[in-house]
């Protein structure tokens, strides 16, 4: 308390940047508020979507973080669906989970959980995060397909390697920080030991935390967690080729979730990743052959077994397996010509072993024993995907993108069944019913998809750039979406991923989605982007066969009550729909006056809005965030730096009739920062949400654990102080 008085009283000095500077941050910091690199990838140096984490920024964002998704907040066009507190859900202009193709390092990793607590982002400490790319609307082919939200790529460090003749290179680094919100707290270890050729760094990482506190002083229950990750990276150069080798596990003891009926009791993973990157005559070549073994145990856990007597084990194993092939040709001057192929191999068991509390089966206490529930039994999922990529520079003023892509996806599953196949028994019928329809039916579904992309820039002056696109991309189901086959409310209930608590059923008879997207990017800036810089991005989506929900009919948790129902809980089942959303991202900065003795001063700000609408039923889109804005004051003077920002997010009211979505409060939050670069030490405090206002984020979803109704939303963190400091050396 002795610290956050001492905060509280220096707000105007406590404060460092929580937004990414650009790489080309010009001296003190003062830089576009983002780490984003959006669509086209063209050879220009001034393209309008290059940007990037100075080393420094990226250091700041780590002390304030523990989820590496939450590196992005700020980024325009980028919010976040929150859950366990590393496993939060990124979304790209109202579209989240399958729809953004989310890859680390090159891996993709699908969700090995029907309540997707294990996203991709969820297996990388942001202590080992050195570049984030989000690439959003108007996407290149060659940045991945079965996407239609766009592209998030999070690269690790690259291998370090001696100068030559410098003989044996020996380096590390040392991190450490303390959060007063949750008692949360972690460290971060690695080292490095290199030649001139040859490379080998290990790392290690820990974070602990407690459940948060809400604006008023009350434990918001089931947000606590720890997270474990070590990894190991070979590296080896010569004459313009690199070979990299990274092996790594994690493991997660323990994350609860706040807006879901379980958590996550243990999350064990390894992965294998080796890479080839070579440069030619004729241009570069990367191949990449990865691997990924994940183990998950879900159970009801601390807040949640209080009053409800509940124990109900759930697992799943998920294999990832798949390559990559990729080559830029060089053309004429100013022309390259990307190629590339890839394959993902996702192999998926997800079963719940009888309830320990209902052995041995008695009479009717049988609705979760004696046998072992299969939600899916090996589950199958290949894509192989080909691209072809034109780019070219025209003139000093003209460049453009073109490229088409074909994915193949091919699904299929095992039979299922429920956890008892006597009829008769209370809660045993629809088991069998349901699993005996689901069984019948050819359960293999190949989907042969196309995708295009077009985007042209030009560059009338030095101080004006602008680009326009079209892209057409497609995404197939996952095997959740088309699999789930129970329609009790129990068992829906237990494959929620989006946060809200309801139950979903699967659909075989999905169709994948194909969005046909139209996007403007327009910037006004200096001559040399170094004072001030204005970006306004407006986007339309039409959507065919949106993957929606509607309210599910037939079984015991699909009743006429279910049907009709305008709060609370509900059982859905995945349903195609045509949707549309249409947006805007607006940011800029500019630099207040010359730099002085006092040093230098610049203004920030990005601004978000996107509407989405079920084009079939009139009904909003679940979880799109209403109209938001950050707003910071920005100094600098030599190595030190600070920032005060005021969130701004309004009410939330164009919510999901269908999935009864909860309706929640706008509000404003204050955060400031503060860091310090000295030598090879950097030092980093703050306080975040400075007053200790209450709120409800929006995409926080249902407070399910508070009363078990559905109907309170999720309260956002109280005032919570940090101090967090790096040594390398």
């Amino acid at each position: 308390m002795r610290f956050l008085g001492q905060c509280a009283s220096m707000a105007l000095l406590c404060a460092a940047p929580v937004i990414a500077f650009a790489e080309n941050a010009a001296p003190g910091g003062s830089a576009l508020p983002e780490v984003v690199v959006t669509a086209p990838r063209i050879e220009n140096p001034s393209s309008l979507g290059n940007a990037g984490l100075t080393k420094a920024a990226l250091t700041s964002l780590r002390a304030a973080n523990s989820d590496a998704a939450s590196l992005m907040e700020g980024v325009p066009g980028v919010t976040l669906y929150r859950g366990g507190g590393v496993s939060s859900l990124p979304v790209v202009h109202g579209m989240a989970d399958d729809r953004v193709r989310v890859n680390v390092d090159g891996r993709e990793l699908p969700s090995a959980c029907g309540n997707h607590m294990n996203p991709p982002l969820s297996y990388i400490d942001p202590s080992n995060v050195a570049k984030v790319e989000v690439m959003g609307g108007i996407t290149p082919v060659s940045a991945g397909g079965d996407s239609i939200g766009g592209t998030i790529a999070v690269q690790s460090v690259d291998p370090v390697f001696a100068k030559a003749g410098a003989g044996v290179l020996t380096k590390g680094r040392v991190s450490g920080f303390a959060r007063s919100n949750g008692e949360h707290n972690g460290g971060n270890l690695s080292a490095t030991l290199a030649t001139e050729h040859l490379s080998l760094t290990a790392q290690g990482s820990l974070t602990r935390a407690g459940d948060y506190r809400d604006g008023h002083d009350k434990k918001v229950q089931s947000t606590s967690f720890a997270a474990e990750n070590e990894s190991v990276q070979l590296g080896a150069r010569g004459d313009g080729h690199l070979f990299t080798l990274d092996l790594g596990r994690q493991d997660i003891p323990y994350q609860d979730f706040v807006n879901a009926q379980m958590d996550m009791i243990g999350n064990q993973a390894k992965f294998v990743n080796g890479r080839y990157e070579g440069q030619f005559g004729w241009g570069k070549l990367d191949a990449q052959l990865h691997w990924q073994n994940t183990e998950h145990q879900m159970n009801v856990r601390g807040d949640k077994v209080l009053g409800r007597n509940m124990d109900m084990p759930m697992n799943t194993d998920g294999t990832t397996m798949g390559y990559s092939l990729k080559a830029e040709i060089d053309l004429a001057e100013g022309n390259t010509l990307r190629v590339g192929n890839e394959f993902i191999h996702f192999v998926l068991d997800d079963w719940w072993p009888p309830s320990p509390g209902q052995l041995p089966c008695v009479a009717n206490n049988c609705s979760m024993a004696p046998g072992t529930f299969w939600n899916i039994r090996n589950g199958r999922r290949d894509r192989i995907g080909t691209y072809l990529e034109w780019s070219s520079r025209w003139n000093d003023r003209w460049s453009s993108l073109v490229g088409v892509r074909n994915d193949y996806v091919r699904m299929n599953t095992d039979d299922v069944v429920g956890y008892n196949t006597t009829l008769g028994l209370a809660g045993v019928r629809v088991y069998q019913e349901d699993a005996t329809a689901f069984n019948a039916r050819d359960h293999e579904r190949t989907d042969v998809n196309f995708d295009l992309t077009a985007l042209l820039r030009f560059d009338p002056t030095t101080t004006q750039s602008y680009e326009a696109g079209y892209a057409r991309k497609t995404r197939s189901p996952n095997l959740y979406e088309r699999y789930l086959w129970s329609r009790s409310s129990m068992s829906a209930r237990m494959n929620s991923a989006v946060g809200d608590a309801n139950g979903y059923v699967g659909n075989p008879d999905l169709k994948p989605e194909v969005a046909h997207t139209l996007s403007v990017t327009a910037s006004w800036h200096d001559a040399g982007r170094k004072n001030w810089e204005v970006k306004a991005t407006p986007y339309y989506t039409h959507v065919e066969d949106f993957i929606d929900a509607d309210r599910c009919t037939g079984g015991t948790g699909c009743t006429a009550a279910n049907l009709a129902a305008t709060s609370g809980l509900v059982n859905l089942q995945y349903a195609n729909h045509d949707a549309r959303l249409y947006g805007l991202d607006l940011s800029g900065r500019s630099k207040l006056g010359p730099r002085t003795s006092a040093g230098e001063f610049s203004m920030t700000g990005v601004l978000g809005y996107v509407n989405g609408k079920n084009r079939d039923t009139g009904d909003h889109l679940y979880h799109i965030m209403p109209l938001n804005a950050r707003l910071g004051l920005e100094h600098a003077l030599d190595n030190w730096s600070n920032r005060v920002e005021l969130q701004l997010v309004n009410r939330k009211d164009a919510v999901s009739a269908t999935r009864d979505e909860l309706r929640t409060g706008g509000y404003g939050l204050v955060h400031v920062k503060t860091g310090y670069q000295w030598r090879q030490v950097r030092l980093d405090a703050g306080i975040d949400n400075l007053f200790d206002k209450f709120h409800n984020p929006p995409l926080g979803g249902t407070y399910w654990v508070a009363d078990g109704t559905g109907n309170t939303p999720v309260p956002g963190a109280g005032r919570s102080a940090y101090i967090g400091m790096t040594m390398e050396f």
